[in-house]
């Protein structure tokens, strides 16, 4: 199967945000697929978390770090960083949630939108 410009600009976005992801050791990351949702803002979510404000910061800066080196493309809009209890990076088609591990609980957006395409990452240790 052959895919569009725009697949393969997602595939490469993705790689791209889970290697920074990857950088700052962030836990428990899931892919959310909901291009098979109606009306969704975006395509994917892209969530994890890390363990301190510190952390979740520095895995923020690391994704758009590392976007920006592997593909070339900055947020459209950020928020969250004044407190990085959740940090947001918006891609247009790729939404990042970084959390603190409470946060991230509390909000429970894996279960929110459960009935789309949920994949958990597998992490190098």
């Amino acid at each position: 199967m052959h895919k569009t410009p725009t697949e393969k600009n997602s595939d490469q976005l993705i790689d791209a945000i889970l290697e920074g992801i990857h950088r700052i050791k962030g836990m428990d990351i899931v892919k959310i697929d909901l291009t098979k949702i109606n009306h969704s803002e975006c395509n994917y979510f892209i969530i994890c978390h890390g363990n301190s404000t510190t952390q979740v910061d520095a895995i923020a800066h690391s994704v758009e770090k590392t976007v920006e080196e592997m593909v070339g493309e900055t947020a459209w809009h950020k928020d969250g960083y004044e407190n990085s209890i959740w940090v947001l990076l918006d891609y247009a088609d790729i939404m990042v949630h970084v959390f603190q591990h409470e946060s991230r609980k509390f909000y429970d957006l894996e279960n929110l939108w459960a009935d789309a395409a949920i994949e958990k990452i597998q992490t190098e240790n």
